[in-house]
Parts: C-alpha cells; sequence; structure tokens
C-alpha cells in the first residue's frame, strides 16, 4: 500500500479515447527515459551516523565478541555496504524498465498541485529484494562451509525471501484483491517451516509457572504454525501501515537497527554458542536488509521520486519475520513492531468488513495549504492527525517514524527492567 494511484492500462484499453487524448508515443518514450531525482544523500548520512557510531562501537569495542564472529559481521557489513551503492545505482535504471512497462503511479497525498501529475515509477522494491538476495547469497562463499549446521537454514530463509519478492511483485503488477494478502505470505514461508530444525519450545515466564506447572513447554506443530502466522503479521503489517512517503522504508530502517542492536547485545552478554550464532545469524540478514534498504529510502523519502509498491512491503516483512524466527527473538520483535500492532488493531474493524473499508485509507490533502487532514478511518496515520491536527506530509511521517523509535526503546527498557524476573 502506497500513497498513490495507480494506472490501469485495463481501463485504458477498454474505453475509447479520442486521438486528442492519447499521449504521443514520444512523449511517453521520453517520460520513460527521463531519469528520476538525485538520491537524498545528506539524510542517509545522517542517519547512517546516527546508527553506524553506536553500533560498531558495541561491535568492536564495547563486548569481547570472538574474533572468529567479529570478522563474520565486519565481512557481511562489508558486503552490504556493496549492497548499498549497487541498490543506489540500480534504481534509476529499473525505474525507467517500469516506466515503459506503464507500471507508475501518481501520488494522492499532492493532487491538485504540479507534484501531483509526475508519473512516480512503481515496484522498485524488486531492484532491493534481487540485490539483497545476491548479496546474501555471496555471503556464504566468506562464511559457511558446506558441512555448516546453519546452512540449510539459512538457505532456506532465503528461499522464503526470495519466493515473497516474487510474489509481491506479481502481485503489484496483477493488483490483486486483499484476500491474496494472507495467501501469499503463508505460501513464501512454506520452505522455512519444512527446513526449520531448531527447538520448538518456549519458557515459561517466571511468574506464571507455579499455575502452569512447567518452566519449558514444548509446542510441537503449534510452533511452526505460529511461525507462520508471525510471518503473516509482518508482511501485512508493515504493508498497511504506509500511505506516506518515506514511511514503508522508514520503519524498516528503524526496526532493522534495533534488531541490530539487540543482536549485538545478546551476543556480547551471552557465553552460550549456539545462542551467540542463532543471532549473529540474524545480523547477518539484518544487516543487507539495513543497507539495501537506506538505498531505496534516499529516492523514497518526500518528496518521492520512487514508490516502493507491495514487492517491498512483503520482501522487508517477511525478512524480519525470518529474523526474528530464527534468531529466537520473536516476543522482541512484536514489541519492536508496537506500531504495527497499534495500527493492525485500529485497522481491524475495516479489515474484517464490520466498517466499509475504502481501497486508500489516506488523509485529505488539501493543495492550497499542503496539509493533510485526518479522516475516520482506523490507521495509525489518520489517528495522529486527529490528535495532533493538520500538518504536512513530510512532518507526520517524521513524527511516526519517531514513534516507531520511541517504541524500541521502549522495548530495549522493558527488557532491561525484566530481565531476571520475567525469564
Amino acid at each position: 500500500m502506497a500513497a498513490r494511484k495507480r494506472a490501469s492500462t485495463n481501463s485504458s484499453s477498454s474505453t475509447q479515447t479520442k486521438p486528442s487524448d492519447r499521449e504521443p508515443p514520444k512523449t511517453q518514450e521520453a517520460a520513460a527515459e527521463a531519469p528520476i531525482s538525485a538520491p537524498k544523500s545528506g539524510v542517509i548520512l545522517k542517519l547512517t551516523a546516527l546508527f553506524s557510531v553506536p553500533y560498531f562501537y558495541l561491535v568492536l569495542y564495547h563486548y569481547k565478541i570472538e574474533q572468529e564472529l567479529r570478522n563474520s559481521i565486519l565481512i557481511n557489513a562489508a558486503l552490504s555496504l556493496a549492497a548499498f551503492f549497487v541498490t543506489v545505482k540500480m534504481i534509476p535504471v529499473a525505474s525507467r524498465y517500469v516506466l515503459r512497462r506503464n507500471l507508475f503511479g501518481y501520488d494522492i497525498n499532492k493532487k491538485g498541485t504540479p507534484q501531483g501529475t509526475i508519473k512516480v515509477p512503481e515496484s522498485l522494491g524488486i531492484v532491493v529484494g534481487i540485490v539483497f538476495l545476491v548479496f546474501s547469497i555471496l555471503f556464504q562463499y566468506f562464511n559457511f562451509t558446506a558441512d555448516s549446521n546453519w546452512l540449510v537454514e539459512y538457505n532456506a530463509a532465503l528461499a522464503s525471501i526470495c519466493f515473497m519478492v516474487l510474489l509481491g511483485f506479481v502481485d503489484d503488477v496483477l493488483d490483486g484483491e486483499c484476500d491474496r494478502k494472507l495467501i501469499l505470505p503463508s505460501i513464501a514461508a512454506l520452505p522455512l517451516l519444512v527446513a526449520y530444525a531448531g527447538h520448538t519450545t518456549i519458557i515459561i515466564p517466571k511468574p506464571l509457572v507455579p499455575y502452569v506447572g512447567l518452566e519449558v513447554w514444548d509446542l510441537g506443530w503449534m510452533y511452526k504454525l505460529y511461525m507462520g502466522l508471525l510471518a503473516v503479521f509482518c508482511t501485512n503489517s508493515i504493508n498497511i501501515h504506509a500511505g506516506l512517503n518515506g514511511l514503508e522504508v522508514g520503519q524498516t530502517v528503524v526496526i532493522a537497527s534495533a534488531i541490530l542492536i539487540h543482536n549485538i547485545m545478546q551476543i556480547g552478554a551471552s557465553v552460550d554458542f549456539e545462542y551467540k550464532m542463532a543471532h549473529a545469524f540474524s545480523i547477518y540478514l539484518a544487516q543487507p536488509l539495513l543497507a539495501t534498504s537506506l538505498a531505496l529510502f534516499s529516492y523514497n523519502w518526500y518528496p518521492s521520486s520512487a514508490f516502493v509498491g507491495d514487492t517491498y512491503t512483503y520482501f522487508a516483512g517477511m525478512t524480519m519475520a525470518v529474523v526474528g524466527i530464527l534468531g529466537h527473538f520473536s516476543e522482541t520483535l512484536l514489541i519492536f513492531f508496537l506500531p504495527q500492532v497499534l495500527n493492525f488493531l485500529l485497522s481491524l474493524p475495516q479489515l474484517a468488513g464490520i466498517i466499509p473499508c475504502p481501497r486508500h485509507r489516506l488523509p485529505r490533502f488539501d493543495p492550497e495549504t499542503g496539509l493533510l487532514t485526518g479522516t475516520n478511518d482506523g490507521t495509525l496515520v489518520n489517528l495522529f492527525l486527529r490528535q495532533f491536527g493538520r500538518m504536512t506530509e513530510k512532518k507526520l511521517c517524521v513524527y511516526l517514524l519517531v514513534f516507531q523509535a520511541l517504541a524500541c526503546c521502549f522495548c530495549f527498557l522493558l527488557r532491561y527492567f525484566l530481565a531476571g524476573w520475567y525469564k
């Protein structure tokens, strides 16, 4: 979901238009060849500095991490940096191809202004997904051996992510209905669920042990069902918490940053080798996710010159679900997703059909003032506008991303205060 109106090739072919109404072929070709706006490098540099300084301080100095493990993390970081630059270069190239195929949209939140008439290339999340997969596969050469215990699950994770990228792009091209949003992630999660050979137990919180009578509960097949449901939730929660330039990618950047810091903290505080490897496994996927997402963010931030499409939201959600499942911190992941959980609860009456649900549950845009006004639709975007008043799209997106960051900070504080008492 994005704040755009898709161009419909079917409707144009089924209705007769006057020759004067048709866009001349040369004009169409010129529009397809027109370069998109340059990446917003200043924003990316600030975000990178804000995250990388504390992160690499933890990796290199604060925690005593085994040299071999630290080297693997740094090699993965170097490949992720290369993935960032490749993605930045490939997005303008891909944009020309999708425009030629009429995969573009108009920004609804700029309707009535000159920016609202610009054709914005759509579904460029496909570039991020492909670059992510290529560099994640290359990383195997530097880290995994043929007999590695983690290689099967690593490849299963990549298969699920690849499946989700493919299905997301198909959904973008075919413009699928809402019921497919639940089916597609369920299908994409199958490789991971089938290959998963980890534990299926959960640790019962200490306050509940006297009532349950168990400290560890083996859920068996129910645990894999939970994994599948988590994958469905993560993909769709990113998809429906959208509608503003930079919001889909921005929330992914914030959550991925929190995931990386959490993993480093757990590696540094643990002495159990398998536990460390589970969190290192998570880092190996989260670092390239963050790097490629930052590259896309440089084009998607306000004013957006590239739309991410369902391809990206599905890809990002599935990747973070895989990271949380195989890193064994799904509870922490759900707290990182607190704004998405709140948005889902607000959306539930409309998603369930209890209240009429329009196709685009977006705020109203006033072209004269450039301000957005909240509607009665059940989304976090509209809730913020109703609570804090009318504001620009950029300011609203900043508020929502700050709220996302505060939710991640709340998760770290919660883990700190509950450590030793809850589990």
